[in-house]
């Protein structure tokens, strides 16, 4: 089974649209970098539901075992971090 992993972001106060960009630029780039990834896409919120996250990211996976190399992948680890000290985040995994 396909996996979809959903990330939400809400950035923190002073981050600039331009650190936005380099974060969802960094995230982009991940589709060349790791392997098992179906599709990769992200972009801005342009709904008032979500509860102030501005951005979101999905990722489509060949499988569960997808999933974790995704996860555990240097490559993504560092985009991660780099994220996370700069954004509250919320994620969500499925299969289908």
């Amino acid at each position: 089974m396909k996996v979809e992993h959903m990330v939400w972001f809400k950035w923190n106060e002073g981050v600039t649209p331009a650190q936005i960009e380099q974060h969802l630029s960094g995230l982009r780039s991940l589709t060349e970098k790791v392997p098992g990834i179906i599709a990769l896409k992200c972009g801005l919120n342009f709904t008032d539901r979500a509860r102030g996250f501005t951005h979101g990211l999905s990722v489509t996976l060949e499988s569960l075992e997808g999933l974790k190399i995704y996860a555990d992948h240097p490559e993504h680890m560092a985009v991660a971090t780099k994220i996370r000290s700069d954004a509250e985040v919320m994620a969500m995994d499925f299969e289908f």
